[in-house]
Order: structure tokens, then sequence, then C-alpha cells
């Protein structure tokens, strides 16, 4: 019988190179594994309920070397925000600008009350002395009169006549009542309305100067005129 021999060294040889070669193969395998698996966490914490991937520790976008926003799988234009996607959000009319300012109004000033106006005939002027006939110079000084009130809006006008002292005071008064209607009819028949003029007669109760003098009696001798705006 014949004996083959058996080199050992040679088999043993060739058992640690094939471990050798399997270590090199698992190696990068387990490594790729594990880089896998430690990136499974970090991705399911790094997605933003926005759209976004952002950092888990400081809740920050994460942007890339261009400045743009890292956006998620399910990132919809909805979901913009103005840090990454300014052009798609909304756009804010901006509110009209405030009126300019008024300046403030003065207040009005009220409108003066009308005044009324009083306007003294000598009647030695109007009349004759003791009579209530109208003189001529007497009516020219009424013409003018009688423009002027038909030229504003009065409420009344009022003939009060006045005498002197001489004579008997009932016969004044009678005087002065006459020479006021003398004066009415007169504006009448100038178209001022009848209606807005009244007479009244003072006889000689209000003198404006002393009846002891002749100076003194023609100025009480008059009729005054009180011409009575609209308020």
């Amino acid at each position: 019988m014949m004996l083959i021999p058996i080199n050992l060294s040679a088999d043993k040889a060739e058992i640690q190179r094939e471990e050798r070669m399997s270590k090199n193969t698992w190696m990068p395998l387990l490594v790729a594994a594990g880089v896998a698996l430690s990136a499974l966490p970090f991705t399911a914490s790094a997605q933003s309920k926005q759209g976004y991937w952002v950092q888990p520790s400081t809740d920050l976008v994460w942007k890339n070397a261009s400045g743009q926003c890292w956006r998620a799988g399910s990132w919809t234009p909805a979901m913009a925000i103005a840090e990454c996607d300014p052009d798609l959000m909304p756009k804010v009319t901006p509110p009209p600008p405030p009126p300019p300012m008024m300046k403030k109004s003065e207040p009005m000033k009220p409108k003066p009350k009308p005044v009324a106006e009083k306007v003294t005939l000598a009647a030695d002027v109007l009349f004759d002395f003791d009579k209530a006939v109208l003189k001529n110079e007497g009516k020219s000084k009424l013409d003018d009169l009688a423009t002027k009130v038909n030229a504003i809006n009065l409420e009344v006008v009022i003939a009060i006549g006045h005498t002197d002292s001489i004579g008997a005071d009932a016969y004044n008064q009678k005087l002065s009542v006459r020479r006021a209607e003398s004066v009415k009819a007169y504006l009448v028949s100038k178209r001022v309305p009848p209606n807005r003029i009244y007479t009244e007669g003072k006889g000689e109760k209000q003198p404006v100067a002393s009846n002891k003098t002749k100076d003194g009696r023609a100025k009480n001798r008059r009729v005054e005129i009180v011409l009575t705006p609209l308020t």
C-alpha cells in the first residue's frame, strides 16, 4: 500500500487566506448598514410639518450652499414660508394712506343780530307850522327813505310823530298822530307794504331839547322813523 504525503502547512495557509477575503467582503457591508441605521432616526426627526427639512435641535430650516431651503417630499405650495419661498406668499395689499390732516376750523361766529335803525326828520322840513300836509321838500326826503326801505328786507317800519309844547297837550297829541299818518300814506304810495308800517303819536311827551328856546322847540318838532329788519 502506497501512502500519499499530506502538506498541512499549505492547507493552513489557504484557510487563513479565505478568512481574510471573507472579512474584507463583509466589513464594508456592515459599515454601510450601520450608517443607514443611524440615519433613520435623524430623517424622521428632521422633517418639519411645514414641508421643509429642519434641524432637530434648533428647528431651523436646512439650507444648501446657495441658501435654498430643503423641501420635504410632502411639500406643497400651500406650505410655503416667507423665509424660503417669498414669491409664493400671498400678496398683502398695504393699507391706504391716512387722509391729510385737516386744519381745525375756527368756530363760526354767530351772525350779529339785526339792529333797528332810526331816521329822524325835522317836522319843519316835512310840514308847515301847525299842519300835517307834506311839503314838496318833505316828499323829497321821504322818496329817498322809500328807496332805502324797498331795497332791504324789513320786518316793520314805525313812524312816530312829536311836537313841541306850544298849545294844549291833547291838541299836540292829535297833531303828532296826523303827521305820522301822513308819512305812512306817502310811503305806501311809494310801494312800501302798508301792513309793515305802523304809526304812533307822542305829542309833547318826549322832547329831545328844551322847549324854552326857539331852537329847542324846532328840534322837538320831528317825525322819527324806526326801521326794524327781519331777524
